[in-house]
C-alpha cells in the first residue's frame, strides 16, 4: 500500500455490469481488499447497475464470479443499486423541495451550440454546461413538463455552495484537496433513462454502507468534489479517499471496456492462475 490504511476502514469495490472485468478492475478490487486486510477493516461489493440500457445480469453474475476465482471475499449480502430506487429517488425530491435541482429540456446538440457561442467553435470539451434552464420560469418549466418534453434535474451548484460554504476532503495518496465543483457545472443528478447519476448514488451508498475509505482510480478525483458537495447538502459523513493510479497498456491508455481491454476471463481461458493474474494487477 501506498499509503496506511486507517485502522478498521470499511472499503467497498463497486463495478458496473456493463461488460466483463479487466485487470484495471482487478487491480481496484484487490488495492481495496487489501486496504481492509491490512487495517482489520470490512471490504463490500456493491453493483452499480442504474444504467437499464447498458449493465446486463450476465455481467453482474459474470463479476461474482471472476472476482472469486481471483481470491476475494466480500461480506453479503451485495448491494444492487437498482432495488434501491426508491432511496435514491427520496434525496432527489429533498434536494428539490430546496430549490436545489432544476429541470434542463437541452439536447446535447442544445448545449454544444451554447458552449459554441459562448467559447467559439474551440470551446473544447472541456467547457461546461452554461446553465440555459437554470432561470426558466416556474411556469414554463412546468408547462413543458406536462406536455412530455424530456428533461434532466440539475445541481444548481452555485445555491447549493451558497448553502455549504468551501469544502475539502483527504486523500491519503494525493494529500488535502480543496473542493471546486463549481468548475464542472450544474451535473445532472438525474434524467428520463437513469433516473437517478452516479454522482448521486454513489455518495448515498457509501453514506449508508458506513463506507469510511473509499478507493478508486485517480480520474475520479474530480468527481469527488461533487461528491463532497452532495455529502454536505445531504448531511452524509465524509470518508477518507485514496485514488490510485490506473493500470494503463503499452502505449499508456488506460485500460477501459470500450477499448476492448483484455478482460480477467480471457486470461483465465488463456491458462493464467488467479495467482498470475494478481500480480499482473500489481498484488503479488
Amino acid at each position: 500500500m501506498p499509503f496506511a490504511p486507517p485502522p478498521g476502514c470499511v472499503t467497498r469495490f463497486a463495478p458496473s455490469p456493463t461488460g466483463l472485468l479487466h485487470l484495471g478492475h482487478a487491480h481496484s478490487a484487490l488495492f481495496a481488499a487489501r486496504a481492509a486486510e491490512q487495517a482489520g477493516g470490512r471490504f463490500l461489493l456493491r453493483i452499480e447497475d442504474i444504467d437499464a440500457t447498458r449493465c446486463r445480469p450476465e455481467f453482474t453474475a459474470a463479476i461474482l464470479e471472476d472476482l472469486a476465482w481471483l481470491g476475494l471475499a466480500w461480506e453479503e449480502p451485495v448491494r444492487v443499486q437498482s432495488a434501491r430506487m426508491a432511496g435514491y429517488g427520496a434525496s432527489l425530491d429533498s434536494l428539490r423541495a430546496r430549490g436545489l435541482l432544476y429541470p434542463c429540456f437541452c439536447t446535447r446538440g442544445d448545449i454544444a451550440a451554447a458552449i459554441g457561442a459562448a467559447h467559439g467553435p474551440m470551446g473544447g470539451s472541456s467547457a461546461i454546461y452554461p446553465g440555459t434552464c437554470r432561470n426558466l420560469p416556474r411556469a414554463e418549466a412546468e408547462a413543458r413538463i406536462a406536455a412530455g418534453r424530456p428533461y434532466a434535474l440539475r445541481l444548481d451548484v452555485t445555491r447549493a455552495l451558497a448553502e455549504t460554504g468551501p469544502l475539502t476532503f483527504t486523500d491519503l495518496i494525493h494529500g488535502p484537496r480543496r473542493c471546486t465543483p463549481e468548475t464542472q457545472g450544474d451535473v445532472v443528478l438525474a434524467r428520463k433513462d437513469i433516473p437517478a447519476s452516479y454522482h448521486l448514488c454513489v455518495t448515498q451508498d457509501d453514506a449508508e454502507q458506513g463506507v469510511t475509505l473509499v478507493t478508486r482510480g485517480e480520474d475520479l478525483l474530480e468527481a469527488t468534489d461533487i461528491h463532497r458537495l452532495l455529502q454536505a447538502l445531504m448531511g452524509w459523513p465524509a470518508p477518507l479517499y485514496a485514488h490510485h493510479g490506473l493500470i494503463r497498456d503499452a502505449e499508456g491508455k488506460r485500460l477501459a471496456k470500450r477499448d476492448q481491454a483484455p478482460t480477467l476471463r480471457a486470461m483465465r481461458a488463456s491458462g493464467m492462475s488467479p495467482a498470475e493474474v494478481r500480480a499482473a494487477a500489481g498484488f503479488p
